[in-house]
């Protein structure tokens, strides 16, 4: 979690505060809706503290789908190395036999 997303997370605590406390001063505050305040922030600090789960969350499988892409491409470029040499092996026979085959035909 990076100090910048702390940062965000504190400002929309603040400022639903601020929000909350100017508008109902607007409807003549009472001390009894204090209540309605702190129930504000802590509906703002719960909704800052999901989407920072959910943050977490999606870095952590974005590292993990980077952990199978590396493993996918070594497997990837291993099956091919192993591909190209058999191939090459079986070119290889296939040359073999058709000098041969040649041979014993022109003779």
């Amino acid at each position: 979690m990076e100090s910048r997303d702390i940062i965000f997370s504190i400002v929309m605590v603040v400022s639903a505060f601020v929000l909350t406390y100017e508008w109902l001063g607007r409807f003549q505050y009472s001390p009894a809706n204090a209540l309605i305040v702190l129930s504000a922030m802590v509906m703002v600090g719960a909704l800052a503290a999901m989407i920072l789960s959910v943050d977490m969350r999606l870095r952590k499988i974005d590292n993990m789908l980077e952990a199978k892409e590396r493993s996918l491409r070594i497997n990837i470029q291993s099956v091919e190395g192993n591909l190209d040499k058999r191939v090459g092996e079986v070119l290889v026979r296939m040359d073999d036999v058709m000098n041969s085959l040649d041979r014993t035909r022109y003779r």
